[in-house]
């Protein structure tokens, strides 16, 4: 079988296709599709094979790749984690602008926010929770990856923290309405990091109760969530009595993340 034979007969997105066949075979994108007349290697074929009926079966090609890339770094992921998704990179962006001393992130997963912020901001101390061990492995591969200090804590939400306060809190939570039929396209990844309970804002509850203790005066939290939540969410940051709320939209001009202030 040829490289042009294979990518025509893989029976998914061509996009997908080049990027899995170039996993193969070991080669750039560009070089496959230099050499279309070039002749695949019975095992690199079969290797593709393989990799294109998983995705055919529905699983994302970051599963497959084992790899996803994140704000500038190509992470580690598996199944334990949530794939990082380009409209959160919103997130790190509004948390870099705040320069803060010290940072949590909580449900890191594959650490790629927490990572992204300290990759930028040395100087930040910066933590990262998760309640699945699982996860927090991945995110402890991922700093060793790229050589960056941060430091990993486990379990649900702030219990980890034992009262420390921090200058900023960065959370994605779960936040999809339980019955959303967009489910049944993400039935591959961990759905603790997806559903956010009957209405998708249960996570930020939870964040809008209990952050306030744990920042410091004038501390940020800032918060990823759906389309159409931003109204809903504000409203719970001003009722924890956090200042200054605002709604950032990402590039489809979505408002993706919202935030709020702690009084000095």
């Amino acid at each position: 079988m040829t490289v042009q034979e294979a990518l025509s007969s893989s029976g998914i997105d061509p996009r997908e296709a080049r990027l899995l066949l170039a996993a193969a075979t070991g080669f750039s994108e560009a070089s496959v599709l230099a050499f279309p007349e070039r002749e695949l290697p019975a095992e690199v074929e079969k290797h593709f094979l393989q990799m294109t009926a998983r995705r055919a079966a529905g699983e994302p090609v970051a599963y497959i790749l084992g790899r996803k890339e994140f704000y500038g770094l190509d992470l580690a992921v598996t199944p334990a984690v949530l794939i990082p998704r380009p409209e959160t990179e919103l997130l790190v962006d509004l948390a870099l602008a705040r320069k803060p001393a010290s940072v949590v992130d909580i449900g890191t997963g594959s650490g790629a926010i927490a990572l992204a912020i300290k990759r930028h901001l040395p100087a930040a101390r910066v933590v990262a929770t998760d309640t699945s061990a699982a996860a927090l492995e991945v995110a402890r591969r991922n700093a060793v990856r790229f050589g960056v200090e941060i430091e990993l804590r486990h379990g649900p939400w702030f219990e980890p923290l034992a009262g420390e306060r921090f200058e900023a809190i960065i959370c994605n939570p779960p936040y999809v309405v339980a019955d959303d039929p967009h489910l049944a396209g993400l039935q591959h990844e961990p759905r603790v990091a997806i559903v956010g309970g009957a209405d998708g804002l249960d996570g930020f509850r939870v964040l809008a109760r209990e952050a306030p203790a744990h920042l410091l005066p004038a501390g940020w939290l800032l918060v990823e969530h759906g389309a159409g939540q931003h109204e809903a969410v504000r409203a719970l940051l001003e009722g924890a009595g956090l200042e200054t709320t605002h709604s950032w939209p990402d590039l489809a001009g979505i408002p993706r993340v919202s935030g709020g202030k702690a009084i000095k």
